[in-house]
C-alpha cells in the first residue's frame, strides 16, 4: 500500500473517531448520572434503556433558532465555538492507540505538541465571552481564562513527569517504556494532571466559568442551537482527550495481557474507566468557587507537581548512573 494511502486511512480513521468517541461519552454520562440521581428521564427516550437519548438532544439542538445578539462582532461569535473544538482533532493525530503504529501521525515530539495545542482551547473561550456583549458572558471568559492559564502550570509540569522517566516526548515511546511500578512512583503526577485537566476542561468541580447559579451561562450565555452544541461536543472531546492522555501517560496506554494482539483494547479500557470518573465527579463533587480553585492550583496541585518532578530526576539520575 502507498504510503500516502496508509496516512490516509489513518487520518480518517482519526477523524471518525473524534466523531464516535465523544458521543459515546455523551450517552454514558446520560445514563451514568441518571442512575446516580435516580432520574427517570434519559432512560424513556426510543424504548429500552433510552438509546436514543443523546439523538433526541441532537434533534433538538438542530430545530432550536441560532441567535445572534445585535450587540455581538457577530464574525468572532460564530467562529468560537469552532476554534474550540478543533484543536482536539489535531490531538486526536498523535494520540496512540495501539502498538505497531496504531496511530495516526507519530511524532518524536508528540507529548509536546498535545500540550501546546491544548492551550488553544483558551482563546475560543475568550473569543465566546467578549463577542456576546454580555457581561455575564465577559465575567465567565476572565474566570476561564484565568483558571485554565492557571492549570497549564501543574498539568505540564505533571506531563513532564513520566515524559523525564521515560526519556523521551514520543506518546508511544512513553507507553513502551513504561513499567507497572510506575503505578506508585508516578501516582502523585497521575493525580495532578487528572484534577488538572479537569480544571482545563471546565468540568464539575471546576466549572465556575459557567456557574448557572451566579453567571447564568458563563461564556455560553447567549449561544443557542448548533454553536451551543459545538461547545458542548468540545466539552466531551476533552473528556475523551484528557482521559486517553491519562492512560497513555500514567497508566500504560496498551500495555496488558496479549497487548500485541489486542492493544488497541486495553487503551479503550483505560480510556473508559477515566472517562467514568470525570462523570462521577460531576455527580457526587460540589462545584468550587473561584477563589478556591486559584488556592488549590498554587498552593496544592504546583509544589505537588514540583516535588514530583525532582523525584523523577533523582530517580532517572540514579537508574542511569
Amino acid at each position: 500500500m502507498p504510503e500516502w494511502v496508509e496516512l490516509a486511512l489513518r487520518i480518517v480513521a482519526a477523524l471518525g473517531a473524534f466523531l464516535v468517541f465523544p458521543l459515546i461519552v455523551g450517552q454514558a454520562e446520560h445514563k451514568v448520572m441518571a442512575h446516580m440521581q435516580g432520574r427517570l428521564g434519559p432512560m424513556k427516550a426510543g424504548g429500552f434503556h433510552g438509546w436514543a437519548q443523546l439523538l433526541a438532544d441532537g434533534v433538538k439542538f438542530a430545530q432550536k433558532e441560532s441567535i445572534v445578539p445585535a450587540g455581538a462582532d457577530r464574525a468572532i461569535f460564530r467562529l468560537a465555538p469552532l476554534v474550540a473544538l478543533l484543536p482536539y482533532l489535531f490531538v486526536f493525530l498523535v494520540l496512540p492507540l495501539g502498538p505497531h503504529g496504531l496511530v495516526a501521525q507519530p511524532l518524536d515530539l508528540g507529548l509536546f505538541f498535545v500540550l501546546a495545542i491544548l492551550g488553544i482551547g483558551v482563546v475560543g473561550v475568550l473569543m465566546a465571552a467578549w463577542s456576546s456583549a454580555n457581561k455575564y458572558s465577559l465575567l465567565g471568559g476572565l474566570r476561564a481564562a484565568a483558571q485554565l492559564l492557571g492549570y497549564e502550570v501543574p498539568l505540564l509540569l505533571a506531563a513532564a513527569s513520566p515524559a523525564l522517566a521515560a526519556g523521551t516526548l514520543s506518546l508511544p515511546e512513553i507507553v513502551n517504556e513504561w513499567e507497572p511500578w510506575w503505578l506508585l512512583w508516578q501516582f502523585p503526577a497521575l493525580l495532578v494532571f487528572f484534577i488538572a485537566g479537569l480544571a482545563e476542561i471546565r468540568r464539575p468541580p471546576f466549572d465556575a466559568p459557567l456557574a448557572d447559579s451566579e453567571l447564568v451561562f458563563g461564556y455560553l450565555t447567549e449561544y443557542t442551537g448548533l454553536r451551543f452544541a459545538f461547545f458542548l461536543l468540545a466539552e466531551y472531546v476533552g473528556i475523551v482527550v484528557i482521559s486517553a492522555l491519562t492512560a497513555v501517560l500514567f497508566l500504560g496506554g496498551w500495555q496488558g495481557p496479549l497487548s500485541d494482539s489486542v492493544g488497541w483494547l486495553w487503551t479503550l479500557v483505560k480510556t473508559a474507566l477515566v472517562a467514568f470518573v470525570v462523570i462521577w465527579l460531576r455527580v457526587a463533587w460540589p462545584r468550587l468557587r473561584a477563589d478556591q480553585i486559584q488556592r488549590f492550583c498554587w498552593l496544592v496541585l504546583v509544589p505537588i507537581a514540583l516535588a514530583q518532578l525532582v523525584l523523577t530526576a533523582g530517580v532517572r539520575i540514579a537508574l542511569d548512573a
